[in-house]
């Protein structure tokens, strides 16, 4: 059985297996891939230091509209999937969400503590926005409430115990063909990254796999936290929700 043409738009907060994720789907002969193509229109708005943040925004079309109007165009390349890595937070609020309802979205969520543990090593500076938590429960709940359909979640650190499994459920979610070509991948850079690459992707890119699952000891300051208590609710609100409970 082929696979139909279909859009699937992962929506994940930084420092989760996000850019794995692509790297699984990207291995698959029927599926092309974007990365995070809302990213210079986010910065070019917020104005926030991110690392590189005058490249990204040179190299990315700044037009949330003209962005948005081609991920829900015509599939590139004839291929017949067109999976889009997107992190939630680079949906602005002044951004309509009625053009998300033309695709199959899908929620890769990670445990608050977890994220910002990672996330501090990158960029020291960090408030619960810059996560996504909220924006993410937002969008969650306009799929649920437009589609009158719970869309797919996946937990990262379920995720990465049993990946095959993980990802035959998904496939089987979207009416697509599962592929055990999704589990492993070549090594190194990708001219599907975004140009931001050199400063987030270095694990990924030495990577051939989805690494295995490493239950850490976390032990946030104070400051992160109230972070982590802050996005806590919302990523409860999206956690009853996944594949393979």
């Amino acid at each position: 059985m082929g696979s139909p043409p279909i859009r699937v738009a992962m929506w994940s907060g930084p420092r989760n297996i996000s850019t794995a994720m692509m790297r699984a789907w990207e291995n698959r002969p029927d599926t092309v891939v974007v990365d995070e193509p809302l990213y210079g229109y986010y910065l070019s708005r917020t104005g926030l230091d991110h690392p590189g943040a005058a490249e990204v925004i040179a190299h990315q079309d700044p037009d949330w509209r003209r962005v948005t109007a081609g991920l829900t165009g015509p599939i590139p390349d004839g291929r017949a999937v067109y999976y889009q890595k997107h992190m939630t937070h680079h949906l602005l609020p002044e951004v309509d969400l009625a053009w998300v309802d033309g695709l199959q979205n899908c929620f890769l969520i990670r445990s608050p503590e977890s994220v910002l543990a990672s996330y501090v090593k990158k960029r020291e500076q960090v408030n619960a926005e810059d996560l996504g938590f909220r924006r993410q429960a937002e969008i969650f709940d306009h799929v649920c409430q437009c589609t009158g359909r719970v869309p797919p979640v996946l937990e990262a650190g379920e995720f990465l115990k049993r990946p095959g499994p993980m990802l035959e459920l998904l496939c089987r979610h979207l009416g697509l063909d599962y592929s055990e070509r999704m589990l492993n991948w070549p090594p190194g850079p990708r001219a599907t990254d975004g140009i931001w690459a050199k400063h987030w992707y270095a694990a990924v890119e030495a990577s051939t796999g989805f690494a295995p699952y490493v239950d850490r000891d976390l032990d946030l300051p104070p400051a992160l936290r109230s972070i982590a208590e802050t996005c806590q609710p919302y990523y409860e609100r999206l956690y009853p929700h996944r594949l393979g409970r």
